[in-house]
């Protein structure tokens, strides 16, 4: 809407006008939330129970269907990019934290809190690490009506916003280590299309920024916090993720190095980043002079060795799509805010009052016999909606075990119970449930990522012909070849390994095989057999140095 306006225009008029420009703009919001929902039967898609389409046909729209109508997101239509998290993804969310702060809270790491936002002065101190961040940086240049003297931006990061005060507040190496962590959100203005979780403006993470006296102690702390980051994935979202090292064109901008884990989408083959740890070395402690004095020589003043480590939201995209199906959302039960939902069966209207009075009292005797196990189980007593219903709606919310009570089983002295990850149905004695439920959540965690950690296993796959690359990469597969670790040959691989996108007609456009190149994930610290150094060279035909490592590239987000 202009703030300007024809001057004869009345007052009247010009609400008028504001208030259809204010209509226009929350339809059109709407109807670019759900541009991509299809329409199915004469309805939109986010008017129909259930997932509408296939995940192996057409896997963006899939994921798009499920994380809204599994209620973890929504979308915020007054600004694009931006995501509602749903008290089902902060369930989620803060478990992990939870988790997470434990370990940390153990190695000494105090939770802080700093301003969200950061000055000009402080970005201009460190160009280097921020030229990565500039072109997504969102600046307030206003307060009211009036403009800001200097601009600030919205921290995309915080090591601008932290390290001038790590600078004063560390002041001996008895100091040393100086470990803090925030849970907080931060803003990146994506250009590039947004998706929920995996690429939002604004998102949540923890970053741990911690200072050290000597390398050693630094690069400790390093694989520490990844391996936790691996816990989060593996033993939580049931995800099988690689350890690795990051090359030198994908570290973190100003750091040192890079550890990260990777994760892997079966249904599309591209690699995605978990989580990253940095050695930041004395990079920034140099930038914004966080010294201490030499304990090994009087006098003589040093720089700390830095570290950041950061996990984000991402990580809840990245259990959504490795473990959902055509029926919505699979939740691994570790993580599941409903770890069981007990279901009534077989009460018609020709069920005496006395038999569903007896019925009721069985069903709270079970419902009180898991509670009282542990369990996280809720019922479904909602009346004007038949069992099957849901079933179907239960399944689309993900929760790992649905309990089945009627008369029949109540007869039998049983619990019927059907698996979402895998469908398998059974019975289990009524005397039993206290031990067997909590163990059959335990079977359906542990067989989430067996089958997750399979198909990743088997599609990890050891390339050491270039023209085998591009095809591994169309069979959904990520590639470890022998590479020089030379950054112009990692970028020239993207390019020889770039094509068109598949044009036939008769090929339906989310079944086209992708035309991006590959990308370096990492290099993996568990090394392959096969690597001769000194005699294999670099998989790059163009390239004649010879491989230094084994290093993990794939197509990916």
């Amino acid at each position: 809407m202009e703030d300007t306006k024809p001057a004869e225009q009345s007052k009247s008029a010009l609400k008028k006008a504001e208030k259809e420009a204010k209509k226009a703009a929350e339809k059109a919001a709407k109807a670019a939330a759900k541009a991509t929902l299809p329409v199915v039967g004469g309805k939109k898609t986010d008017d129909i129970i259930g997932i509408t389409v296939s995940k192996t046909e057409n896997f963006a729209q899939w994921y798009q269907e499920v994380v809204l109508k599994a209620e973890l997101v929504e979308y915020y239509t007054e600004i694009s990019g931006f995501y509602i998290m749903r008290p089902a993804t902060m369930y989620i969310w803060n478990v992990i934290r939870k988790w997470f702060t434990e370990r940390i809270d153990a190695m000494g790491v105090e939770e802080t809190n700093f301003p969200m936002f950061l000055s000009q002065k402080s970005l201009e101190k460190e160009k280097d690490h921020v030229e990565g961040f500039a072109p997504e940086l969102a600046w307030v240049t206003k307060a009211g009506d009036k403009n800001l003297e200097v601009p600030v931006a919205v921290r995309p990061t915080s090591e601008a916003v932290m390290y001038p005060y790590y600078a004063k507040w560390i002041r001996s190496h008895r100091d040393l280590p100086f470990r803090l962590n925030q849970w907080n959100s931060v803003v990146r203005w994506e250009a590039k299309q947004t998706t929920p979780f995996l690429r939002a403006r604004e998102f949540l993470w923890q970053e741990g920024h911690t200072a050290h006296l000597t390398e050693e102690l630094a690069g400790e702390e390093v694989l520490q916090i990844l391996e936790y980051y691996a816990g989060v994935y593996e033993q939580l979202l049931a995800v099988p993720v690689v350890r690795g090292k990051k090359t030198e064109n994908e570290k973190f901008a100003g750091g040192y190095y890079t550890t990260t884990v990777e994760g892997y989408i079966p249904s599309n083959g591209r690699g995605i980043q978990g989580a990253t740890s940095h050695c930041l070395g004395q990079n920034f402690s140099k930038m914004f002079d966080i010294t201490v004095e030499d304990p090994n020589e009087q006098g003589k003043h040093i720089n700390v060795w830095q570290n950041s480590w950061g996990l984000s939201t991402r990580a809840i995209g990245v259990m959504v799509m490795v473990h959902g199906d055509d029926k919505g959302l699979v939740l691994p039960p570790q993580i599941a805010k409903i770890q069981a939902i007990l279901i009534p069966v077989g009460i018609t209207k020709n069920t005496t009052t006395e038999d569903k009075a007896t019925h009721q009292a069985r069903f709270a005797e079970v419902k009180a016999t898991l509670k009282t196990a542990g369990v996280r189980v809720e019922d479904d007593q909602r009346e004007g909606y038949t069992p099957a219903w849901k079933f179907n709606d239960w399944e689309l919310k993900g929760v790992p075990l649905r309990l089945e009570l009627g008369p029949k089983d109540v007869a039998k002295g049983v619990v019927s119970f059907a698996r979402r990850d895998s469908g398998e149905k059974g019975t289990i004695p009524v005397e039993e449930l206290a031990a067997r439920v909590p163990a059959l959540l335990e079977t359906i965690q542990a067989d989430m990522y067996s089958r997750a950690e399979k198909a990743y296993r088997e599609h990890r796959v050891v390339v050491q012909a270039w023209d085998a690359v591009v095809p591994a990469l169309d069979a959904r597969n990520v590639v470890i070849i022998p590479f020089c670790l030379d950054g112009k040959c990692e970028d020239r691989i993207k390019e020889l390994t770039t094509g068109r996108a598949d044009e036939d007609p008769s090929v339906p456009e989310a079944q086209r095989l992708p035309s991006m190149g590959m990308k370096s994930l990492c290099i993996p610290f568990e090394q392959p057999d096969g690597l001769v150094h000194g005699e294999t060279r670099c998989l790059n035909p163009e390239c004649e140095r010879l491989a230094e490592k084994f290093v993990m590239f794939g197509r990916s987000y």
